[in-house]
């Protein structure tokens, strides 16, 4: 599915996940985890990625007892998310400098984070196991 590089995508984004979700029965309490990830790293995309106005890709595979989404944005620079520097969330809020918070937590949430950059083209994939003794 393509989106174009708009925040105002993240709605026909959740939809197409419960969509997704629905036609395959797959266990909602992976839901939360998948929305929050594809939102937090759509959304860099698009404020980060800003030299271009391609549409975004977004892939949804269920694989075994795994999601797997992958982001592509085209024509862009790279960045990648998995570099993020490592965020301290035990430090004082005063010693604390906003941002990095999402990526965060997209890394604590999936079970493995990937990124590749190819002829202009920025691809993240992540994958979400499902929880042993869930449906």
């Amino acid at each position: 599915m393509t989106f174009k590089r708009s925040i105002h995508e993240l709605q026909a984004i959740v939809a197409a996940t419960d969509l997704f979700f629905s036609e395959r029965r797959i266990d909602p309490a992976l839901r939360l985890p998948v929305d929050l990830s594809i939102e937090e790293l759509f959304v860099n995309l698009v404020k980060y990625n800003r030299g271009t106005n391609r549409d975004i890709t977004l892939r949804l595979d269920w694989i075994g007892d795994a999601v797997e989404v992958s982001l592509t944005d085209y024509d862009v620079e790279p960045y990648d998310p998995t570099c993020a520097p490592e965020l301290d969330v035990e430090a004082p809020l005063a010693a604390r400098r906003p941002g990095g918070l999402g990526l965060y937590l997209v890394s604590k949430m999936v079970d493995a984070i990937r990124y590749e950059y190819r002829n202009r083209e920025s691809k993240v994939t992540f994958t979400k196991r499902m929880v042993q003794g869930h449906a």
